[in-house]
């Protein structure tokens, strides 16, 4: 009943429990209910003091979440939240998972709380890619260290990949450039929702971020979604987010995003037909330590080849 009660919009499961149906405010069928663990058939008529209440349809938004606006579902000091931005909320709608208040991007609002927690749960760790504006202009050897880790207060935190950027994501606008362009666009591939990440990674580093604009959520891209606006997933979307929480991968792709495979570069690819070699420190992704031990691995592998044959005189 807690539940069945929470999925219409009444209050959430725990204050279900204490508010109305401990209270003696439910009934099901015309009986008064009082154990929260009550099942609710199909066709069943519950009552909140004597108003017939439905689950609500269950309803997940994708919203780009402009900087300077609390992710969160109502503020005490008045202050604009994510759900402010929802003209007409079709369900009651809460932020799975957070952006801090100067962060920007991708935020998924949702009343399915089973693919929220299979979203957040560390254990299925899902990719979150970012694109930071970062100051000064960070050498390959610090990007290399976020993938390697870097001590926090926390523990260590790592990025699955990062990747230099020509410039900001698609609709994000460039902004007043820095003394002597000394700033960079970077990508970064997290894994992990630990509070402010990727922020303090760089700071570890002396890299302060100027901005962070979140622009996917496993399969699930922010693509041209204005600030301040959302819509609505499609059954493929929800789908595929499902499949990927569950360690799985998307139906109907064979291999996981181009953006989120480790090792890979649009830009040395466009240089030169392939992206198994970087091209130069602007021009490429830094790798991760696996990807890189993995490449080098595959080069001794294949010149012990070579001198075999050379000693078997092939």
């Amino acid at each position: 009943m807690a539940r069945y009660l929470a999925r219409s919009g009444v209050a959430s499961r725990r204050r279900a429990e204490d508010r109305f149906i401990a209270a003696g405010r439910v009934t099901l069928d015309g009986r008064t209910v009082t154990d929260p663990a009550t099942t609710v058939r199909p066709g069943a008529e519950v009552r909140v003091d004597g108003r017939r209440v439905h689950p609500e349809e269950v309803v997940t938004l994708a919203l780009h979440k402009p900087a300077g606006v609390l992710c969160t579902v109502r503020d005490p000091r008045g202050r604009l939240t994510v759900l402010d931005l929802v003209a007409d909320p079709p369900a009651r709608l809460y932020p799975v998972g957070r952006l801090d208040y100067d962060s920007e991007g991708l935020l998924l609002l949702s009343n399915d709380g089973p693919l929220a927690a299979a979203l957040l749960h560390p254990r299925h760790a899902v990719p979150r890619r970012y694109a930071l504006l970062v100051t000064p202009r960070p050498d390959n050897g610090q990007l290399v260290q976020l993938c390697r880790g870097v001590r926090l207060s926390d523990g260590v935190g790592r990025a699955v990949a990062t990747r230099w950027l020509p410039g900001p994501p698609r609709g994000i606008a460039q902004g007043p450039r820095g003394r002597a362009g000394g700033e960079a666009w970077v990508e970064m591939v997290l894994s992990e929702g630990r509070n402010r990440q990727a922020r303090r990674m760089c700071a570890a580093l002396g890299l302060d971020v100027q901005r962070l604009v979140r622009v996917a959520i496993g399969p699930l891209q922010l693509g041209g979604l204005a600030p301040g606006a959302c819509r609505r997933l499609c059954r493929e979307e929800e789908a595929a987010l499902r499949a990927v929480a569950r360690g799985g991968r998307p139906p109907g792709r064979g291999a996981p995003p181009p953006a989120f495979a480790v090792g890979t570069n649009p830009l040395a690819v466009a240089a030169r037909g392939d992206g198994r070699r970087p091209v130069g420190p602007r021009a490429t992704a830094t790798l991760s330590l696996r990807a890189a031990a993995q490449r080098q691995s595959t080069a001794q592998d294949a010149g012990g080849v070579r001198r075999s044959r050379l000693e078997r005189g092939s």
